[in-house]
């Protein structure tokens, strides 16, 4: 499973996060500018395979009308440090890749404590 981390997560969740989902990018990696519109990079990440990673909710807008692909993991109320959300998505790592196979288009993750 590739992920397409958005520009509100950090770059640095690529090498750290590439045993786990190898092939993933940042959009900063993908020629993509930080005020690249939404739209822009949901059609790079439905036409490279890539699945969205993002505290943005528009994406989670952008699933509703259109569906799937791109799939979309969201981080919701996400406004801690990367260490806390590489924790965060390796402790959903089985949920995450499970959600490549699943008919749903979305997945929402809530930190706990």
């Amino acid at each position: 499973m590739k992920l397409l981390f958005d520009a509100n997560l950090s770059p640095k969740l690529v090498p750290r996060l590439a045993e786990l989902f190898p092939d993933s990018v940042h959009v900063f990696d993908t020629g993509l500018a930080r005020f690249t519109s939404d739209e822009v990079i949901w059609e790079y990440a439905r036409a490279k395979g890539f699945t969205i990673v993002t505290a943005d909710s528009d994406f989670l807008d952008l699933a509703r009308s259109r569906g799937a692909p791109p799939k979309v993991v969201r981080l919701e109320n996400c406004n801690y440090r990367t260490s806390q959300v590489e924790d965060l998505l390796r402790r959903h790592g089985i949920l995450i890749a499970e959600l490549e196979q699943s008919s749903r288009s979305t997945l929402v993750i809530r930190r706990t404590s």
